[in-house]
């Protein structure tokens, strides 16, 4: 089983950016993902700074596709989006606008979680029109999956399996909203919480994670103690989603899990949230993960 490291969701400065990617180069990691998915007024980095990212990486032996935004509502955007399509590189999409620009210009691309494809019927649709890899939506539980899989769908499985779970996305910024900030005005303050800013329920409790105008869990979706049963039923490649730190360590203890070096665990210090498996299970998505001891 291969591991993808999926694109930064936060908005991280240019320069810890860069830095994160150059020790990318040396991690166990096959496919890394770049680019801005959640917010199109994040342009610390171009996309030309992407494209110089990734040849460095494609030099280190990674196979490199760039995402595209997952919530395209300007012109301006879908123009971005077609000249993402036109740089050489396979694309992640995770809008069906991305979809339609791909199809149109043939170019192959792995189809996002955000796509919700949810039975074999519509990943066939997809893989007509050049989806050669997909992301099975956050939520789908374990038994699904085994059922779609259990007969061979012709292209790759990328289960999204470590990282805070994008769930929602919107028209406004509430991270901006959260400073009293208009989304035109928002002095990009989501760059104030590189693991995205936690909110509470009124009794105190952890709940979700606002991530400018992307919703996410509070928990990680952690699913490495599955790792048997994704073999069992044939997943392709795990995705693992970048967090502020300790992402080497998260990586290399991936791939050891795999090839049996390691046992099938994460540190609790490495972790920024309790781990969360309860999608995977069919049971509601915050449950704590069985497999491992909660974490700070």
């Amino acid at each position: 089983m291969r591991i993808s490291l999926g694109p930064i969701l936060y908005f991280w400065p240019r320069q810890e950016t860069l830095d994160f990617y150059h020790r990318v180069r040396h991690w166990p990691v096959d496919r890394v993902y770049l680019g801005e998915t959640v917010c199109s007024k994040r342009r610390e980095l171009r996309v030309d700074d992407w494209l110089e990212i990734g040849a460095e990486l494609i030099d280190a032996g990674k196979e490199v596709l760039l995402s595209s935004l997952t919530l395209i509502e300007a012109r301006s955007e879908a123009g971005a989006l077609k000249r993402l399509c036109d740089r050489g590189l396979h694309i992640e999409a995770n809008d069906y606008s991305a979809v339609s620009v791909a199809e149109d210009k043939g170019l192959p691309f792995v189809g996002g979680s955000g796509l919700n494809l949810y039975n074999r019927a519509a990943i066939q649709v997809l893989r007509k029109a050049g989806m050669f890899g997909w992301v099975p939506p956050l939520e789908m539980p374990a038994s699904q999956l085994a059922e779609i899989l259990g007969e061979d769908i012709g292209i790759e499985t990328e289960v999204f399996a470590f990282g805070r779970m994008p769930l929602a996305w919107s028209a406004r910024c509430f991270a901006a909203r959260a400073h009293d900030r208009p989304k035109d005005d928002c002095g990009f303050v989501c760059m104030e919480y590189p693991d995205g800013l936690a909110m509470t329920t009124q009794e105190d409790e952890d709940f979700l994670v606002i991530n400018g105008i992307q919703t996410q869990s509070h928990h990680c979706m952690n699913l490495i103690g599955h790792l048997p049963e994704m073999n069992r039923m044939g997943v392709d490649r795990v995705r693992l989603s970048p967090q502020s730190r300790d992402m080497d360590k998260i990586t290399s203890r991936w791939r050891q899990a795999i090839d049996g070096d390691a046992p099938m665990t994460l540190e609790d210090d490495w972790l920024i949230a309790p781990s969360a498996d309860g999608y995977w299970r069919g049971e509601p998505g915050l449950l704590e993960t069985t497999s491992t001891a909660s974490c700070r």
